[in-house]
């Protein structure tokens, strides 16, 4: 493909990285403040506000996965995708409600930390390490090679490498600035995120609207989507029976129907927004009315995220079907968004690549800064310096900012971990899904069962791991495809195979026995427990009217597509 991009393109996106690096260069000449305070420069301790943080936890989360993957999915299964965000905002008022107040209260700043206190150093040593690995090698590479992939498409597919260090830099000079920086131009990537994506979504039905004759509107472009691909707004997608066709399996086996709400969806999400170092940085350095207030917001845009992300997929599908996008013939879902792209006139592609780019490059400092202040106070303070002062310590974290990006340009530059062979989307999920049953029961146990012990901290996420291998890989060869626990179906491929999100809640529902039975040969309380009273859960009346607006959207939204 050719590039089609034209001067007003250019200068939109121009104006966009003028606006993101002077906004940030503000900031951070107001507070110098962070050149020698880690609790600054790592958390942006008491400044960030709370639209603040619910704007840097979407704009962290967004990213190229979920532009070019969840519009895949919603190409391949529809609206059921949704699921991904919507219980999100259920999730995040847990989080807000339950487990911000812990982590506060005892002043966590790091969730190694939070192992440390709570289990011991050896447990907090393992996840320190298994973090690091993770964040550099799955995360930031997979965010850096699918955010250059995406935009090297739009731009003329020519300039993949210029593309990936522009990226890479980009992202260097918000993160060298500390979380405050960080955190309020996510404020910006985040609207310019939300403007970009909209108008897209906009585009693509209005294009439907006239390919099949309705004119330029919108609301009549939704129409057909909904009339000509029905099943693609159905929010449970039904169990395969003798009578399914293959298609209608694996879409089962990407989203299980009314199961997944009572396995893995639930696991993912918690998971990544409460015991993730990545996401509740934002919210560690703030009071607790500020961050809950912040915490709720993001679970407030997490709704109308599927309008920018998963909608223009279902667009793709219901054009591709009759006849208009004649370039996805033979190719993967992962091409609907950038056909979609294709449509957009002069300008408009350059707000797109701009909303694109904010996503990525976002992201790309959210995990940098991670990395970073895992590194420096968990592993670097605690094992290398334990006298290292403030200023040492800020530049640590700056120096492990840019050997962990540096890194990132290095694996991704002829994709050495294969990320374009799997699919960007299914690579973080395998290698973090295998994890996250384990994580999942450590943390969830460790917060609420005083009785919790740290050799069952340790053999839970042993137990978590090696579980999902075996559900995934090898309990349909050993138990057949069909017993008590679960059910198995043809993947196309001459095999049998359980629906991810079936295996992470088996995977985590053994774990938790396997850490129970563990705890319970221990002391009644483990003298290393949190100490929480339920007043420590109350919320004001301003938390409880965001808590049930979010409930009475996410109840309506499930009522008209379930």
């Amino acid at each position: 493909m050719h590039s089609s991009l034209v001067f007003s393109d250019y200068l939109v996106f121009l104006l966009y990285f003028i606006l993101v690096t002077s906004y940030g260069y503000w900031v951070y000449q107001r507070k110098k403040k962070a050149v020698t305070d880690t609790k600054d420069f790592f958390l942006a301790e008491g400044s960030l506000t709370w639209w603040a943080i619910g704007a840097s936890l979407i704009a962290s989360n967004i990213s190229a996965e979920q532009f070019i993957g969840m519009s895949g999915e919603g190409y391949f299964v529809g609206i059921a995708v949704a699921a991904y965000e919507w219980i999100a905002a259920i999730a995040l008022i847990i989080i807000a409600v339950w487990f911000i107040p812990i982590y506060l209260k005892n002043h966590i700043y790091t969730m190694p930390q939070f192992l440390k206190q709570r289990y011991n150093e050896t447990v907090a040593l393992i996840m320190a390490v298994f973090w690091l690995f993770l964040y550099v090698f799955v995360n930031l590479t997979s965010i850096l090679y699918l955010g250059a992939v995406a935009i090297n498409g739009l731009v003329g597919g020519e300039s993949l490498h210029l593309i990936m260090v522009g990226l890479a830099v980009f992202a260097l000079i918000i993160t060298l600035g500390g979380m405050k920086v960080i955190g309020y131009t996510d404020v910006i990537q985040v609207g310019v995120l939300i403007i970009g994506g909209l108008a897209t979504t906009y585009l693509a039905l209005t294009i439907v609207a006239e390919k099949f004759g309705f004119g330029s509107d919108a609301i009549a472009g939704f129409k057909v989507l909904m009339n000509d691909a029905p099943e693609h707004f159905h929010m449970i997608i039904p169990k395969p029976d003798e009578d399914s066709t293959q298609l209608e399996i694996n879409k089962y086996l990407v989203l299980p129907g009314i199961a997944m709400y009572f396995a893995g969806q639930w696991i993912v999400n918690l998971n990544y927004w409460g015991c993730n170092q990545y996401i509740t940085q934002r919210a560690l350095g703030a009071d607790l009315k500020t961050a809950r207030t912040g915490i709720l917001f993001a679970g407030l845009l997490k709704l109308m995220m599927p309008l920018i992300v998963m909608l223009p997929g279902i667009a793709a599908f219901v054009l591709y079907k009759n006849g208009h996008l004649p370039q996805l013939e033979g190719g993967s879902k992962d091409g609907a968004y950038s056909a979609i792209l294709g449509f957009l006139p002069s300008g408009l592609k350059g707000l797109s690549i701009a909303a694109l780019t904010a996503a990525i490059v976002a992201s790309l400092a959210g995990k940098a800064n991670s990395i970073s202040t895992i590194f420096t106070l968990d592993i670097f303070k605690r094992y290398f310096d334990s006298s290292a002062t403030e200023k040492k310590l800020v530049w640590v974290g700056r120096v492990t900012v840019f050997v962990s990006m540096m890194i990132a340009v290095i694996f991704t530059w002829e994709d050495l971990l294969g990320i374009g062979g799997e699919g960007g989307f299914t690579f973080i999920q395998k290698y973090t899904g295998f994890i996250s049953p384990g994580v999942f029961a450590m943390f969830i146990l460790g917060m609420f069962w005083k009785r919790t012990t740290g050799a069952a901290a340790i053999a839970g996420v042993i137990t978590g791991f090696v579980l999902s291998v075996f559900f995934n890989e090898f309990a349909t060869g050993v138990f057949g495809p069909e017993t008590i626990f679960y059910t198995a179906y043809p993947n196309g491929a001459g095999e049998y195979e359980i629906p991810f999100l079936i295996c992470m809640g088996l995977s985590f529902m053994f774990t938790m026995i396997v850490m129970i039975l563990m705890s319970l040969a221990g002391p009644a309380v483990n003298p290393k427990s949190f100490n929480i009273d339920s007043s420590m859960f109350k919320v004001d009346k301003s938390t409880l009217v965001l808590i049930v607006i979010t409930l009475l959207i996410l109840t309506a939204l499930y009522a008209k597509f379930w």
